[in-house]
């Protein structure tokens, strides 16, 4: 059986808003976008991050996604990259500073960048409410989520509502990856786009929180050691030998 999105899309929306980094889930929920609804822009935040290549990485998806299909190519709009560097300091952690990836002190892996998803969909709120979006996508996934707390659908539920509440309107908050393994992520790929979507996140999307572009694997560039290589590695492994 097919993998489907873990959240049915709003079809009559006007369009949505996709949290965008160039990383593999992102890309996915591009590509489910494009699908799914009639209009999509993209926004991605520059936060402080330890390395240059996510933010990259983010250019190449985009213009290779368009190319894939003359459908995606009409839908996609535009793309905004909002300066937040300054909120890294404040939320110091392993993907801002040179730190160890481990478990801390709290319980939480040290790449967790405190509040960075409630921020991330802050702002993108408010840069749909003035484009006429009514949907956001997003890639957090409570089943794949590296024990990151703003991952949670609970977490997502009470922020949708603030956002409709706080901005007057109905906010949505689509996540169609939230009860999906990297397994499964593969497969939606395979879904929405096929054989050539899935090379082009292999080729083109960057995941490795060291920033490591000169390791090629066959899941795509990563140290192939942080643990977010290792969920990519182990996601595609299962679904590739499946």
């Amino acid at each position: 059986m097919a993998v489907q999105a873990s959240k049915p899309a709003a079809q009559n929306a006007k369009g949505a808003l996709v949290l965008f980094s160039g990383g593999q889930d992102s890309a996915v929920c591009l590509a489910h976008a494009l699908t799914h609804y009639t209009r999509v822009e993209t926004i991605g935040f520059d936060y402080g991050q330890r390395h240059r290549v996510e933010l990259e990485a983010r250019v190449r998806v985009r213009e290779a996604m368009a190319a894939l299909s003359p459908a995606w190519a009409e839908k996609l709009g535009g793309d905004v990259l909002v300066d937040i560097s300054g909120y890294g300091q404040l939320a110091e952690s392993a993907l801002t500073y040179e730190r160890v990836i481990e478990m801390g002190e709290s319980g939480l892996p040290t790449s967790f960048v405190p509040g960075r998803n409630l921020v991330f969909l802050v702002m993108a709120a408010a840069h749909a409410w003035r484009r006429g979006l009514d949907v956001l996508v997003g890639g957090m996934c409570q089943t794949d989520y590296s024990g990151y707390p703003d991952c949670r659908e609970d977490t997502l539920q009470a922020q949708e509502r603030a956002l409709s509440l706080g901005l007057d309107m109905p906010v949505t908050i689509d996540t169609p990856l939230m009860f999906l393994t990297k397994a499964q992520t593969w497969e939606l790929a395979d879904g929405l786009g096929g054989k050539p979507l899935v090379d082009l996140i292999v080729e083109h999307s960057h995941t490795c929180y060291m920033g490591d572009r000169e390791h090629r694997h066959d899941w795509g560039y990563g140290c192939g050691a942080c643990p977010a290589c290792e969920l990519r590695e182990a996601g595609w492994k299962a679904w590739a030998g499946a």
